[in-house]
Protein backbone atom coordinates (compact mmCIF):
# COMPACT_ATOMS: atom_id res chain seq x y z
CA UNK A 1 0.00 0.00 0.00
CA UNK A 2 1.04 3.47 -1.26
CA UNK A 3 1.27 6.46 0.81
CA UNK A 4 -1.16 8.51 -1.60
CA UNK A 5 -3.40 5.34 -1.65
CA UNK A 6 -3.70 6.37 2.06
CA UNK A 7 -5.01 9.81 1.50
CA UNK A 8 -8.88 10.43 2.67
CA UNK A 9 -10.63 9.20 -0.51
CA UNK A 10 -12.61 12.39 -0.72
CA UNK A 11 -9.00 13.80 -1.45
CA UNK A 12 -8.34 11.41 -4.38
CA UNK A 13 -11.36 11.51 -5.82
CA UNK A 14 -11.12 15.55 -6.58
CA UNK A 15 -10.00 16.62 -10.11
CA UNK A 16 -8.17 20.01 -9.25
CA UNK A 17 -9.22 23.23 -10.64
CA UNK A 18 -8.32 23.71 -14.40
CA UNK A 19 -6.98 27.72 -14.89
CA UNK A 20 -6.74 29.21 -18.22
CA UNK A 21 -4.01 28.60 -20.61
CA UNK A 22 -0.93 30.36 -19.69
CA UNK A 23 0.09 32.79 -22.88
CA UNK A 24 3.55 31.30 -22.72
CA UNK A 25 2.20 27.68 -22.39
CA UNK A 26 0.43 28.46 -25.79
CA UNK A 27 3.85 30.17 -27.25
CA UNK A 28 5.87 26.75 -26.73
CA UNK A 29 3.12 24.83 -28.58
CA UNK A 30 2.87 26.56 -30.98
CA UNK A 31 5.83 28.97 -31.58
CA UNK A 32 3.71 32.10 -31.86
CA UNK A 33 5.62 34.94 -30.49
CA UNK A 34 3.71 35.54 -26.95
CA UNK A 35 3.20 39.31 -28.10
CA UNK A 36 1.20 38.17 -30.97
CA UNK A 37 -1.08 36.10 -28.74
CA UNK A 38 -4.39 37.32 -27.03
CA UNK A 39 -5.64 36.21 -23.75
CA UNK A 40 -9.29 36.50 -22.76
CA UNK A 41 -9.47 32.99 -20.49
CA UNK A 42 -9.39 34.19 -17.48
CA UNK A 43 -11.48 37.32 -16.61
CA UNK A 44 -8.22 39.21 -16.13
CA UNK A 45 -8.09 43.21 -15.88
CA UNK A 46 -6.76 43.96 -19.63
CA UNK A 47 -5.42 47.65 -18.18
CA UNK A 48 -3.34 45.76 -15.71
CA UNK A 49 -2.89 47.56 -12.44
CA UNK A 50 -3.06 50.66 -12.17
CA UNK A 51 -0.14 53.12 -12.10
CA UNK A 52 -0.41 53.97 -8.35
CA UNK A 53 -1.26 50.32 -7.66
CA UNK A 54 2.65 49.41 -9.63
CA UNK A 55 4.05 52.04 -7.71
CA UNK A 56 3.06 50.96 -4.21
CA UNK A 57 4.03 47.34 -5.17
CA UNK A 58 7.55 48.46 -6.46
CA UNK A 59 8.28 50.32 -3.18
CA UNK A 60 7.35 47.04 -0.75
CA UNK A 61 9.56 45.34 -2.70
CA UNK A 62 12.10 46.99 -0.83
CA UNK A 63 10.59 44.86 2.38
CA UNK A 64 10.41 41.85 0.20
CA UNK A 65 13.25 40.10 3.06
CA UNK A 66 10.78 40.72 5.71
CA UNK A 67 7.25 39.08 6.60
CA UNK A 68 4.25 41.06 5.79
CA UNK A 69 1.90 42.33 8.55
CA UNK A 70 -0.18 38.96 9.31
CA UNK A 71 -2.53 41.14 10.49
CA UNK A 72 -2.84 43.48 7.34
CA UNK A 73 -3.63 46.32 9.51
CA UNK A 74 -3.20 49.39 6.60
CA UNK A 75 -5.20 47.34 4.07
CA UNK A 76 -7.39 46.56 6.53
CA UNK A 77 -7.77 50.45 7.47
CA UNK A 78 -8.60 51.34 4.05
CA UNK A 79 -11.20 48.91 3.61
CA UNK A 80 -13.21 49.84 6.59
CA UNK A 81 -12.73 53.75 5.69
CA UNK A 82 -13.93 52.57 2.27
CA UNK A 83 -17.13 50.49 3.32
CA UNK A 84 -17.92 51.69 6.77
CA UNK A 85 -16.91 48.63 8.64
CA UNK A 86 -14.53 47.66 11.55
CA UNK A 87 -11.33 45.90 11.36
CA UNK A 88 -12.95 43.12 13.51
CA UNK A 89 -15.15 42.13 10.31
CA UNK A 90 -12.54 41.56 7.67
CA UNK A 91 -10.52 38.41 6.89
CA UNK A 92 -8.22 38.86 4.15
CA UNK A 93 -7.48 36.29 1.40
CA UNK A 94 -4.69 35.34 -1.25
CA UNK A 95 -7.63 36.00 -3.79
CA UNK A 96 -11.06 35.72 -3.30
CA UNK A 97 -10.31 32.14 -3.85
CA UNK A 98 -8.66 31.83 -0.58
CA UNK A 99 -11.59 33.51 1.49
CA UNK A 100 -13.78 30.73 -0.36
CA UNK A 101 -11.67 28.13 0.91
CA UNK A 102 -11.13 29.61 4.74
CA UNK A 103 -14.87 29.61 5.02
CA UNK A 104 -15.04 25.94 4.00
CA UNK A 105 -12.48 24.96 6.32
CA UNK A 106 -13.83 26.80 9.57
CA UNK A 107 -17.25 26.28 8.83
CA UNK A 108 -17.64 22.12 7.41
CA UNK A 109 -16.86 19.11 8.84
CA UNK A 110 -16.92 15.81 7.03
CA UNK A 111 -20.53 14.72 6.69
CA UNK A 112 -22.02 18.55 6.57
CA UNK A 113 -23.14 19.77 3.02
CA UNK A 114 -23.42 22.96 0.66
CA UNK A 115 -25.44 24.11 -1.66
CA UNK A 116 -24.73 26.15 -4.69
CA UNK A 117 -26.00 26.17 -8.10
CA UNK A 118 -25.52 24.13 -11.17
CA UNK A 119 -22.76 26.71 -13.57
CA UNK A 120 -21.91 28.18 -10.43
CA UNK A 121 -17.76 28.73 -9.51
CA UNK A 122 -15.77 25.16 -9.26
CA UNK A 123 -14.17 26.14 -6.75
CA UNK A 124 -17.35 26.11 -4.55
CA UNK A 125 -17.88 21.78 -4.77
CA UNK A 126 -14.16 21.82 -4.83
CA UNK A 127 -14.18 23.31 -1.43
CA UNK A 128 -16.79 21.34 -0.12
CA UNK A 129 -15.19 17.73 -1.17
CA UNK A 130 -11.65 18.64 0.26
CA UNK A 131 -13.32 18.97 4.40
CA UNK A 132 -14.76 15.62 3.08
CA UNK A 133 -18.20 17.62 3.18
CA UNK A 134 -21.24 16.89 -0.01
CA UNK A 135 -22.11 19.55 -2.37
CA UNK A 136 -25.80 19.92 -3.23
CA UNK A 137 -26.07 20.96 -6.93
CA UNK A 138 -29.10 22.56 -7.32
CA UNK A 139 -30.49 23.25 -10.78
CA UNK A 140 -30.14 26.34 -12.77
CA UNK A 141 -32.70 28.21 -13.89
CA UNK A 142 -31.95 30.10 -16.86
CA UNK A 143 -28.43 29.17 -16.35
CA UNK A 144 -28.16 31.12 -13.00
CA UNK A 145 -29.45 30.94 -9.31
CA UNK A 146 -33.43 29.38 -8.50
CA UNK A 147 -32.88 30.85 -5.41
CA UNK A 148 -36.54 29.25 -4.37
CA UNK A 149 -34.91 25.72 -5.16
CA UNK A 150 -31.56 26.59 -3.18
CA UNK A 151 -33.70 27.30 -0.52
CA UNK A 152 -35.89 24.20 -0.69
CA UNK A 153 -32.15 22.28 -0.34
CA UNK A 154 -30.97 23.74 2.94
CA UNK A 155 -31.51 20.79 5.27
CA UNK A 156 -30.22 19.93 9.14
CA UNK A 157 -26.93 18.80 7.26
CA UNK A 158 -26.43 21.80 5.50
CA UNK A 159 -23.61 24.69 6.92
CA UNK A 160 -22.83 27.32 3.59
CA UNK A 161 -24.42 28.17 1.32
CA UNK A 162 -22.69 29.89 -1.71
CA UNK A 163 -24.22 32.41 -4.09
CA UNK A 164 -21.95 34.38 -6.86
CA UNK A 165 -23.94 37.57 -8.21
CA UNK A 166 -22.61 38.27 -10.64
CA UNK A 167 -22.41 34.69 -11.16
CA UNK A 168 -19.31 32.70 -13.19
CA UNK A 169 -18.78 31.74 -16.11
CA UNK A 170 -22.44 32.73 -17.09
CA UNK A 171 -22.52 36.46 -16.18
CA UNK A 172 -25.80 36.08 -14.41
CA UNK A 173 -27.34 38.73 -11.82
CA UNK A 174 -29.61 38.70 -9.04
CA UNK A 175 -31.28 41.86 -7.88
CA UNK A 176 -30.61 42.93 -4.52
CA UNK A 177 -33.95 42.21 -3.21
CA UNK A 178 -34.05 39.03 -3.93
CA UNK A 179 -31.01 38.33 -2.81
CA UNK A 180 -32.19 40.15 0.92
CA UNK A 181 -35.18 38.32 0.52
CA UNK A 182 -33.32 34.82 0.63
CA UNK A 183 -30.98 35.96 3.47
CA UNK A 184 -34.27 36.49 5.48
CA UNK A 185 -35.29 32.52 4.75
CA UNK A 186 -31.93 30.82 5.53
CA UNK A 187 -31.59 29.71 8.74
CA UNK A 188 -29.30 31.61 11.18
CA UNK A 189 -27.02 28.90 11.71
CA UNK A 190 -26.45 28.36 8.00
CA UNK A 191 -23.62 30.65 6.50
CA UNK A 192 -24.46 32.31 3.06
CA UNK A 193 -21.26 33.52 1.34
CA UNK A 194 -22.23 36.20 -1.11
CA UNK A 195 -19.29 35.66 -4.10
CA UNK A 196 -19.20 39.35 -5.59
CA UNK A 197 -16.20 39.03 -7.32
CA UNK A 198 -17.86 40.99 -10.16
CA UNK A 199 -19.45 43.35 -8.41
CA UNK A 200 -17.25 46.62 -9.69
CA UNK A 201 -18.66 45.65 -13.47
CA UNK A 202 -22.35 46.18 -12.49
CA UNK A 203 -24.10 49.45 -14.37
CA UNK A 204 -25.16 52.01 -11.41
CA UNK A 205 -28.79 50.83 -11.77
CA UNK A 206 -28.37 47.50 -10.64
CA UNK A 207 -26.02 47.96 -7.63
CA UNK A 208 -26.70 47.41 -4.02
CA UNK A 209 -24.70 47.33 -1.05
CA UNK A 210 -24.62 43.87 0.14
CA UNK A 211 -22.23 44.88 2.60
CA UNK A 212 -24.47 47.03 4.91
CA UNK A 213 -26.87 43.65 5.07
CA UNK A 214 -23.96 42.23 8.05
CA UNK A 215 -25.13 44.14 10.73
CA UNK A 216 -28.81 42.70 10.03
CA UNK A 217 -28.09 38.99 8.66
CA UNK A 218 -25.06 37.96 11.21
CA UNK A 219 -24.69 34.57 8.89
CA UNK A 220 -23.69 36.88 5.92
CA UNK A 221 -20.18 36.50 4.88
CA UNK A 222 -19.20 39.21 1.16
CA UNK A 223 -16.42 38.29 -0.34
CA UNK A 224 -14.50 40.35 -2.98
CA UNK A 225 -11.82 40.55 -4.64
CA UNK A 226 -9.14 43.07 -5.96
CA UNK A 227 -7.82 40.58 -8.74
CA UNK A 228 -10.49 41.64 -11.56
CA UNK A 229 -11.55 45.15 -11.69
CA UNK A 230 -8.37 45.96 -9.83
CA UNK A 231 -5.55 44.62 -11.75
CA UNK A 232 -4.62 42.57 -9.15
CA UNK A 233 -4.71 39.11 -10.47
CA UNK A 234 -0.51 38.19 -10.26
CA UNK A 235 -0.50 39.71 -6.38
CA UNK A 236 -3.70 37.56 -4.96
CA UNK A 237 -5.41 40.39 -3.18
CA UNK A 238 -9.47 39.44 -1.77
CA UNK A 239 -10.99 40.04 1.17
CA UNK A 240 -14.21 39.02 3.17
CA UNK A 241 -17.17 40.89 5.46
CA UNK A 242 -18.72 39.27 7.80
CA UNK A 243 -20.05 39.41 11.49
CA UNK A 244 -17.16 39.89 13.61
CA UNK A 245 -17.59 36.69 15.20
CA UNK A 246 -17.35 34.57 12.02
CA UNK A 247 -14.61 36.95 11.15
CA UNK A 248 -12.75 36.01 14.25
CA UNK A 249 -13.12 32.48 13.63
CA UNK A 250 -12.11 32.48 9.99
CA UNK A 251 -8.70 34.45 11.27
CA UNK A 252 -7.99 31.72 13.35
CA UNK A 253 -7.99 29.55 10.62
CA UNK A 254 -6.35 31.50 7.93
CA UNK A 255 -2.65 30.98 7.51
CA UNK A 256 -0.74 34.15 8.95
CA UNK A 257 1.04 35.15 5.77
CA UNK A 258 -1.36 35.33 3.25
CA UNK A 259 -1.00 38.18 1.81
CA UNK A 260 2.05 39.20 0.40
CA UNK A 261 3.85 42.87 1.89
CA UNK A 262 3.61 43.60 -2.07
CA UNK A 263 -0.18 42.79 -2.40
CA UNK A 264 -1.41 44.72 0.58
CA UNK A 265 0.61 47.80 -0.56
CA UNK A 266 -0.86 47.56 -3.86
CA UNK A 267 -3.93 46.62 -2.76
CA UNK A 268 -4.39 50.25 -0.74
CA UNK A 269 -2.88 52.52 -3.73
CA UNK A 270 -5.63 50.30 -5.41
CA UNK A 271 -8.85 50.76 -3.27
CA UNK A 272 -7.73 54.44 -3.88
CA UNK A 273 -7.46 55.27 -7.18
CA UNK A 274 -11.33 55.24 -8.27
CA UNK A 275 -10.70 57.02 -11.48
CA UNK A 276 -8.74 54.06 -12.83
CA UNK A 277 -12.15 51.58 -11.68
CA UNK A 278 -14.62 53.74 -13.80
CA UNK A 279 -12.27 53.55 -16.85
CA UNK A 280 -11.97 50.15 -16.68
CA UNK A 281 -16.01 49.56 -16.41
CA UNK A 282 -16.53 52.08 -19.35
CA UNK A 283 -14.03 49.78 -21.64
CA UNK A 284 -16.00 46.76 -20.32
CA UNK A 285 -19.07 48.40 -21.14
CA UNK A 286 -17.78 48.95 -24.92
CA UNK A 287 -16.03 45.70 -25.20
CA UNK A 288 -19.17 43.71 -24.22
CA UNK A 289 -21.28 45.84 -26.95
CA UNK A 290 -18.58 45.02 -29.19
CA UNK A 291 -18.71 41.46 -28.44
CA UNK A 292 -22.43 40.99 -28.15
CA UNK A 293 -22.88 43.27 -31.70
CA UNK A 294 -20.39 40.27 -33.21
CA UNK A 295 -22.15 37.48 -32.01
CA UNK A 296 -25.83 38.92 -33.57
CA UNK A 297 -23.93 39.44 -36.97
CA UNK A 298 -23.04 35.26 -36.80
CA UNK A 299 -26.21 34.36 -35.39
CA UNK A 300 -25.13 32.82 -32.15
CA UNK A 301 -26.59 32.84 -29.09
CA UNK A 302 -25.21 34.10 -25.83
CA UNK A 303 -25.85 35.01 -22.21
CA UNK A 304 -26.86 38.45 -21.20
CA UNK A 305 -23.30 38.74 -18.63
CA UNK A 306 -23.15 41.47 -15.68
CA UNK A 307 -19.41 40.37 -15.87
CA UNK A 308 -16.34 41.28 -17.10
CA UNK A 309 -16.90 38.28 -19.73
CA UNK A 310 -19.75 36.71 -21.88
CA UNK A 311 -20.54 33.16 -22.26
CA UNK A 312 -21.43 32.47 -26.10
CA UNK A 313 -22.38 29.17 -27.77
CA UNK A 314 -20.43 28.34 -30.39
CA UNK A 315 -21.80 24.43 -31.35
CA UNK A 316 -18.67 22.46 -30.76
CA UNK A 317 -16.85 24.33 -28.23
CA UNK A 318 -13.67 22.44 -28.29
CA UNK A 319 -12.88 22.33 -31.79
CA UNK A 320 -14.03 26.42 -32.12
CA UNK A 321 -11.27 26.22 -28.88
CA UNK A 322 -8.66 24.44 -30.89
CA UNK A 323 -9.19 26.86 -33.44
CA UNK A 324 -9.10 30.17 -31.77
CA UNK A 325 -5.91 28.59 -29.96
CA UNK A 326 -3.95 27.73 -33.36
CA UNK A 327 -4.70 31.64 -34.10
CA UNK A 328 -3.00 32.78 -31.00
CA UNK A 329 -6.46 33.39 -29.36
CA UNK A 330 -7.16 32.17 -25.58
CA UNK A 331 -10.72 31.84 -24.50
CA UNK A 332 -12.12 29.59 -21.85
CA UNK A 333 -13.71 26.19 -22.89
CA UNK A 334 -16.51 25.29 -19.80
CA UNK A 335 -17.34 21.47 -20.79
CA UNK A 336 -16.14 20.82 -17.67
CA UNK A 337 -19.32 23.12 -16.12
CA UNK A 338 -21.59 20.99 -18.40
CA UNK A 339 -21.67 23.13 -21.15
CA UNK A 340 -19.74 21.92 -24.24
CA UNK A 341 -21.60 24.28 -26.65
CA UNK A 342 -20.18 26.98 -24.74
CA UNK A 343 -17.36 29.63 -24.57
CA UNK A 344 -16.27 31.87 -22.13
CA UNK A 345 -14.28 34.97 -23.52
CA UNK A 346 -13.11 37.64 -21.23
CA UNK A 347 -13.68 41.34 -22.26
CA UNK A 348 -10.69 42.60 -23.51
CA UNK A 349 -9.14 46.09 -25.65
CA UNK A 350 -10.89 46.97 -28.57
CA UNK A 351 -7.95 45.72 -30.49
CA UNK A 352 -7.75 42.36 -28.36
CA UNK A 353 -11.73 41.90 -28.95
CA UNK A 354 -11.44 42.76 -32.71
CA UNK A 355 -8.61 39.87 -33.43
CA UNK A 356 -10.65 37.14 -31.14
CA UNK A 357 -14.14 38.12 -33.38
CA UNK A 358 -11.97 37.67 -36.62
CA UNK A 359 -11.24 34.72 -35.12
CA UNK A 360 -14.10 33.45 -34.21
CA UNK A 361 -15.61 34.26 -38.15
CA UNK A 362 -12.87 31.58 -39.25
CA UNK A 363 -13.88 29.51 -37.28
CA UNK A 364 -17.53 29.40 -37.52
CA UNK A 365 -16.43 29.13 -41.60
Amino acid sequence: MSVASRAPAHIRSLSPYQPGKPVSELARETGIPESDIVKLASNENPFGMSRKAKAAAAAALDEGARYPDGNAYALKAALAKKYGVDRAQLVIGNGSNDVLEIATQTFLAPGDATVFAQYSFAVYPLATVARGARGIQVPARHYGHDLDAMAAAIDDTVRIVFIANPNNPTGTFLPGGEIEAFLARVPQDVLVVLDEAYTEFLPPEKRYDAIAWVGRFPNLLVSRTLCKAYGLAGLRLGYGVAHPEVAELMNRVRQPFNASGVAQAAAVAALEDEDFVRQVAENNRQGMAQLTAAFANFGLEWIPSCGNFVTVRVGDGARVNRFLLEQGVIVRPIGGYGMPEWLRVSIGLPAENARFIAALRGALA
